[in-house]
């Protein structure tokens, strides 16, 4: 898939080692993991508030995070020499042996899934890292499995890694130890959901909006708005399907944006709480048209499948494996725009093998591997030269990687605080532990 890369002779591990290293899964397998408590969010997220962003399409603002969110890693442990102060390496050695990463199902393919989708083996057989990954299920299963120290990396969406950064749990990363880093969009680094004072927190991995799908079947003109999922004059009663998670509230807000603008939503993460409200209170409604609310993409997938979901919100991949599989099915970006993910490969602050995590989001950001993700997943890359390396021509065209103006009204995910996210100094919004206690209760 590429050559090997010859790494500098010396490791600086990025903190000293506190519990020992583990993995659940054999690559590319996923399982179900248990789902993560609202309590266990709730304290993942308490301290996010210093963390206020602008996330319109493509967040340009950011306030300044406490340098005590910066894991305390000025000690090395692998290799002879010390890592800086701020717990950046300068230099790498070689590999641990193995790699232990939390990933989104399809970001980490050996061929087990999928013969013709595999670019671990050649990562495998390059560096001697033996790569080993647990599927996440959600951003908030991510948190919490991160958290517990036992994962060398995570491919973290925007509403995972400011809690992330903010709780200490991820490291500031040395892009020059990353050649791949030098090729990615310029617009989707030094973000506000993976840098923080113009420090580095990962590597862009790609990007992608969330979609309406619909059964070609029953829709002969393809819909266009989010209506279909929120009002009662959906032609799929009782056959829509939605994810199951507290960020959907930011769906629910983004479609009130668009039908209700006295609300005077202008951003659908920086809610006050009357805005919040009425998003619960259009969630509630929407329940009377729910067939289906989805954590696993397998339990949509298949409802797509067998018939009994005929619209709802998804991700591309889900489409792609259920296309496969025969499903008269098709996705669109509706009119009022959509919520999204700008996902990014992050290093544990507590990382057991940051040669080989190092090692791992240098491959993974690279014009090959990055163009077999992004094209299997059905999502944008990162990396700008993968858009000659896919099997399509047209993907990057088809998922608009490269024009920055598609992604305007695509409000990717990112984490609700109590300081507005939009500016407004006036009034508290209702910051995400709230949003959790809500679908919770929406849920039960």
């Amino acid at each position: 898939m590429r050559t090997n890369r010859k790494f500098l002779a010396i490791a600086s591990a990025m903190v000293v080692v506190l519990a020992a290293c583990g993995s659940d899964d054999d690559s590319g397998t996923a399982d179900t993991a248990a789902d993560a408590t609202a309590d266990t969010t709730a304290d993942a997220t308490a301290d996010t508030t210093a963390a206020a962003t602008d996330t319109t399409g493509g967040a340009d603002t950011t306030e300044a995070a406490s340098d005590d969110t910066t894991a305390d890693t000025t000690a090395g442990t692998a290799g002879d020499a010390t890592a800086p102060a701020d717990g950046v390496p300068t230099e790498l050695g070689e590999g641990e042996g193995e790699v232990n990463l939390i990933a989104w199902a399809g970001y980490v393919e050996d061929g087990s899934t999928d013969p013709a989708v595999d670019w671990v083996s050649d990562f495998e057989a390059d560096t001697g890292c033996q790569v080993n990954v647990k599927v996440g299920n959600s951003s908030d299963e991510m948190v919490q499995l991160m958290q517990t120290g036992e994962y060398d990396g995570v491919s973290a969406s925007g509403d995972a890694t400011q809690r992330l950064i903010a709780g200490g749990e991820v490291a500031p990363i040395n892009p020059d130890l990353i050649p791949s880093y030098a090729d990615v969009f310029e617009d989707l680094k030094l973000q506000p959901w993976n840098s923080v004072d113009g420090v580095p927190y990962g590597v862009p991995h790609g990007r992608g909006a969330n979609l309406l799908v619909f059964n070609t079947e029953l829709y002969t003109t393809p819909p266009d708005s989010w209506a279909e999922v929120f009002e009662e004059s959906t032609a799929a009663p009782g056959a829509v399907s939605i994810y199951d998670s507290p960020i959907y509230i930011a769906d629910a807000a983004l479609y009130l944006m668009a039908t209700q603008p006295d609300l005077g939503i202008t951003n659908p993460y920086a809610l006050d709480q009357d805005q919040f409200d009425a998003a619960i209170a259009l969630l509630e409604q929407q329940q009377d048209i729910v067939g289906q609310y989805w954590a696993l993409f397998t339990d949509q997938q298949a409802g797509l499948e067998d018939g009994s979901v005929l619209t709802g919100t998804t991700w591309q991949v889900i489409v792609n494996l259920a296309q496969a599989n025969g499903a008269t099915i098709d996705a669109v970006k509706p009119v009022e725009g959509a919520t999204g993910w700008s996902d990014t490969w992050m290093i544990s602050s507590q990382a057991k093998n940051p040669n080989c995590m190092y090692m791992w989001m240098d491959h993974i950001a690279s014009p090959e591997a990055n163009a077999a993700v992004a094209e299997y997943f059905g999502e944008a890359p990162s990396n700008a030269l993968s858009c000659d390396l896919t099997a399509d021509p047209d993907h990057c065209t088809t998922f608009h990687a490269a024009e920055t103006d598609y992604w305007t009204d695509v409000w990717y995910w990112t984490t609700a605080t109590e300081e507005c996210l939009d500016g407004r100094t006036d009034v508290a919004c209702v910051p995400y532990t709230e949003w959790v206690n809500a679908w919770s209760e929406l849920r039960s």
